[in-house]
């Protein structure tokens, strides 16, 4: 069942249920938001989808704005505009002005309405900063609440998608601030740094603390991947600048966790550059020698791939041959792919000949 709307003159149709933000956004009729996200309950806080409604005295929030049956919307009217300029006029105004250097510049969804409505920065208004920059220590979630603009979105992304409720409103009017449990911090909060909260902000107020000051948005290249650190098959966006992995994104297309990832996914790539990562096989200069085993087995010595693939092999086919093919085990791993897993599973039953092989998400 449908029903029949009129959006800036066009006839349109919507479903019962449908707010009038998804309405239109499913048609293609743009209408600007800050606090909304499709992942995330709709709130109607930052008043910047606001529309016009025939026979609504006031303007409607969008995105908390159910449509009905022969509802005539205007979302570019004079009225419409000249709210959310001021608005935007209000956020800013207590908002520090150091774009140059804030690691949201170039995705700052703040910034980009202020752009689109050319809305500059207020005389009055409050100046300097009102909280302290970097405050709390968590090791992986660099906060500035003084560039907040109270929309919530990270407050409904720790209930609704982590099911945390670390973070939380204190106070109200001019006062009004987010603070993690009761103004503690994060981690005293039972944080688990997922980093849902720096993953919906949409300003700068959190931000990533293992990426802070290596690259903006426009220098970094995004590669899509998949997790290694488990089976599930999360995927999110590699940023890399200059060859380099600075830091993580979600990817909200990702078609098994979306937004979601977990502090291992998100904060765990520091391995890949590390000084100490093996970048080619090793064996015990021994098995080279063709000498017994030492006592301390020797050390280890840097090889091609080919020689290292076929020691294996050689200890593989002898420890068959000797001890009989069930007394040979071999143990596969969520890290690897399911192509990778399947070879393996294929050279203990087909190759070795046994049926002793395990996955490590079982132990």
């Amino acid at each position: 069942m449908t029903i029949k709307i009129t959006i800036d003159n066009k006839p349109i149709e919507a479903h019962p249920d449908q707010s009038l933000l998804s309405a239109a956004s499913g048609r293609g009729i743009h209408i600007p938001t800050l606090c909304y996200h499709r992942d995330l309950t709709p709130t109607g806080n930052c008043r910047i989808c606001v529309v016009e409604v025939q026979g609504q005295r006031f303007l409607q929030a969008a995105c908390a704005t159910d449509v009905w049956e022969g509802m005539q919307v205007f979302t570019q009217s004079e009225r419409v505009v000249k709210s959310r300029r001021k608005t935007l006029e209000l956020m800013l105004a207590n908002h520090p002005q150091d774009c140059l250097t804030c690691d949201a510049s170039g995705s700052c969804e703040l910034q980009d309405l202020a752009y689109d409505y050319n809305v500059e920065v207020p005389a009055w208004g409050s100046k300097g900063t009102r909280y302290s920059v970097d405050s709390d220590p968590n090791p992986f979630v660099r906060v500035d609440m003084n560039k907040c603009i109270l929309c919530r979105r990270c407050v409904l992304a720790c209930q609704e998608v982590q099911g945390r409720f670390v973070w939380g409103v204190s106070k109200r009017g001019f006062e009004e601030h987010i603070v993690a449990g009761a103004d503690v911090t994060m981690l005293e909060a039972r944080c688990e740094s997922c980093g849902q909260c720096v993953a919906y902000c949409p300003t700068g107020a959190l931000t990533d603390r293992m990426s802070h000051g290596l690259g903006r948005p426009h220098q970094i290249k995004k590669v899509t991947t998949t997790c290694t650190y488990c089976g599930v098959g999360c995927q999110f966006d590699l940023n890399v600048k200059e060859g380099r992995i600075i830091g993580v994104s979600s990817n909200p297309d990702a078609p098994v966790n979306g937004m979601a990832l977990c502090v291992k996914g998100r904060y765990g790539y520091d391995f890949v550059h590390h000084p100490d990562r093996l970048t080619r096989p090793l064996v015990r200069k021994y098995l080279l020698d063709g000498s017994p085993r030492p006592p301390d087995r020797g050390e280890w010595v840097e090889v091609d791939w080919d020689t290292a693939l076929e020691i294996t092999a050689n200890k593989l086919r002898s420890a068959r041959d000797a001890y009989s093919p069930n007394r040979v085990g071999l143990l596969a791993s969520a890290k690897c792919t399911n192509e990778e897993n399947y070879l393996v599973n294929k050279l203990a039953r087909q190759v070795i000949g046994t049926n002793n092989i395990d996955h490590c998400a079982r132990l």
